[in-house]
């Protein structure tokens, strides 16, 4: 489903010795659940042992959100929302034609954006769906305080337990404790799947049945990928591979920078959400790329320059989706004042190909190397393949690195800073 090819004179100067002789080693780790973090990798074979009962579930109170209300506020930072967002903006678009909208709050505390989705949600019948395990991040436990004022404005306390979904820890935490006293109805964040790794799991699954996209597809296109990227062997494995490539270039090339490309706007999240798996997976010890994204063909008139003839410290990975789900023809205009008839009768994305090639061509003539990961056409079912190759490719490529890919400490720097500076006890 997926294929990665490597473009670039630097891929054929990487000595894969270290490489090779790690791969079962490594393999066995993520397997075995023996490596460093390990009490992280429940997302390994996470969506075979789901129950269907639980999809089930999910698909009802889905139903049930779509029914009652029309539109739905989706409450979490970091890997609590972003995996939703990358698959809902991917299937649906940036302009869906429904009626049911969905608002994300809690991933930032800008007063601007904070206070603009609060106005348009003060004119609308919405519920809530607040993802966190512990119930403490201050982002999420801002927004949440804000949103359930606003639906008191309107209705009795009582009222909150028909609008409330939680999303959070089984026994323990704030939201737990929060959910159980005041009837929430709730859905488990497992114990061994960390927040990044999350969008296979409820965390995910009820925002995108929301959305209404199937969730079943989507587990399908997951499953798939557990049996396709767990062979132990680089020439059959491509999220194994693409993890070495990395890892080779960072390692012996001395990139510093991995920059994720996409040709689609709807497929922003997906790259930003790359940015957060990535980053936070393998940025400890002082080493590690640092992952960056753009959007092309927007972004080649603002770092398309400094790609081309700037510094060589970045590499390209391009996400690249052969079928458009829309189709535009260029028509023909009869005078060509604008002289682009020499694209008339064409498709829009048959230019937008052109442009991916040229790009291509030119970074990579030049001195910027790129990966391609590319697929056929973009359905809920390949999206899960697609999450999940990127899930086997990060903890390959931390474990190259000797790093825990599960953990986040330097996180927490900031939080307690700005915890002691805020006065809280």
């Amino acid at each position: 489903m997926i294929k990665l090819t490597s473009t670039g004179k630097d891929f054929s100067q990487l000595k894969w010795d270290k490489v090779n002789s790690s791969v079962k080693e490594i393999a066995k780790k993520i397997d075995n659940r023996t490596g460093e973090g390990a009490d992280f990798l429940g997302w390994t074979n996470y969506a075979s042992k789901l129950d269907p009962k639980l999809i089930k579930d999910i698909e009802t109170t889905a139903k049930e959100i779509r029914s009652n209300f029309d539109s739905l506020v989706v409450i979490g930072i970091g890997g609590s929302y972003l995996g939703a967002k990358a698959v809902i903006d991917a299937i649906n678009g940036l302009y869906p034609n429904d009626n049911f909208e969905i608002f994300f709050l809690g991933q930032t505390m800008s007063t601007n954006y904070t206070k603009q989705v609060l106005n348009k949600l003060r004119n609308k019948n919405f519920a809530i769906n607040v993802i966190s395990k512990s119930g403490t991040t201050l982002e999420p436990s801002l927004a949440f305080r804000l949103c359930k004022n606003l639906l008191l404005e309107k209705h009795d306390k009582e009222y909150l337990k028909k609008a409330i979904y939680a999303t959070t820890d089984s026994s323990k935490g704030l939201l737990r404790k929060e959910a159980d006293t005041n009837g929430y109805k709730t859905f488990v964040i497992p114990d061994d799947v960390g927040g990044r790794f999350s969008v296979i799991t409820p965390v995910g699954l009820l925002p995108i049945a929301c959305a209404d996209i199937s969730i079943k597809d989507f587990i399908k296109g997951v499953i798939e990928g557990e049996k396709e990227y767990s062979i132990a062997d680089l020439e059959k494995n491509p999220a194994y591979k693409y993890g070495a490539l990395r890892y080779l270039l960072y390692s012996q090339k001395h990139y510093a920078s991995e920059m994720y490309i996409t040709y689609e706007p709807q497929y922003k999240s997906i790259i930003e959400w790359l940015k957060q798996l990535f980053d936070e997976s393998e940025g400890k010890d002082n080493k590690a790329l640092l992952c960056s994204s753009a959007v092309f063909s927007t972004d080649l008139h603002s770092l398309g320059q400094f790609i081309q003839e700037g510094s060589p410290c970045l590499f390209e990975t391009i996400l690249w989706v052969e079928e458009s789900n829309e189709k535009i023809e260029i028509p023909f205009v009869k005078g060509d004042e604008d002289q682009l008839n020499f694209v008339a009768k064409k498709t829009l994305n048959y230019v937008n190909t052109q442009a991916y090639k040229a790009t291509l061509d030119a970074h990579t003539s030049s001195h910027t190397p790129a990966n391609v990961i590319s697929i056929k056409k973009l359905d809920a079912k390949a999206l899960g393949n697609l999450l999940y190759f990127f899930f086997r490719a990060c903890a390959f490529s931390a474990y190259l690195l000797n790093v825990n890919p599960f953990n986040q400490p330097g996180v927490e720097v900031y939080k307690k800073k700005m915890f002691t500076l805020l006065g809280r006890k």
